[in-house]
């Protein structure tokens, strides 16, 4: 066989090609040492998906502050976050897929909340990042990390409203009330304000 014999050419179409590639092993701790399993390399599901990031979040106390989000993801809350371009859409192949990258994703929306970041903010700072930039954002917030503040215990509380001059309100609290002439007082202050702001 020739040199010139030797280069061949194939014709190939995406159709009828069928490439098969085993996973490389994982290791359980990434590159800037954040671990990131035990996770399966691939999730058959959004909800797989979400109760990972869920049990992971959970592990390491990234938490949603404010009420901005709920406490755990749900399948609802990840279409939306592909919706917003914040998730990746699902591997192709036999079947959808969602795997490391997808994973990466989630965690990193949850730790940046869990810092009291708006998704407007997460979509600025999470576009075009890989998975190794995500893998640093996780291991940076971690390390990072604020113990969440919990909220004082309810304690029943007694406002008051004392009607004022014009569309004007005195509240106080605990039953406090103000004395008739500290109203006359504030009500012949409003009169004056009213009268040179017209």
């Amino acid at each position: 066989m020739t040199a010139k014999n030797s280069a061949r050419k194939f014709l190939i179409d995406s159709n009828t090609v069928n490439w098969q590639i085993a996973p490389m092993p994982r290791s359980t701790t990434s590159h800037s040492g954040l671990k990131l399993s035990p996770q399966p390399s691939s999730f058959a599901s959004l909800q797989d998906l979400a109760e990972a990031v869920n049990d992971w979040c959970a592990e390491r106390g990234f938490v949603p502050v404010s009420g901005q989000a709920a406490a755990n993801l749900a399948e609802r809350s990840l279409r939306y976050y592909r919706t917003l371009g914040l998730l990746d859409g699902p591997s192709t192949g036999e079947g959808s897929s969602y795997g490391e990258r997808h994973f990466l994703q989630l965690a990193a929306i949850r730790a940046l909340q869990s810092r009291g970041m708006p998704l407007r903010r997460i979509q600025e700072l999470l576009y075009g990042r890989d998975n190794a930039n995500l893998r640093e954002l996780l291991t940076r917030a971690k390390r990072e990390q604020q113990p969440v503040a919990s909220m004082p215990p309810f304690s029943a509380e007694t406002w008051n409203v004392t009607p004022l001059e014009g569309s004007f309100a005195l509240i106080g609290r605990d039953g406090a009330r103000p004395t008739a002439a500290q109203v006359t007082a504030i009500n012949r202050i409003l009169q004056k304000k009213t009268t040179v702001t017209r």
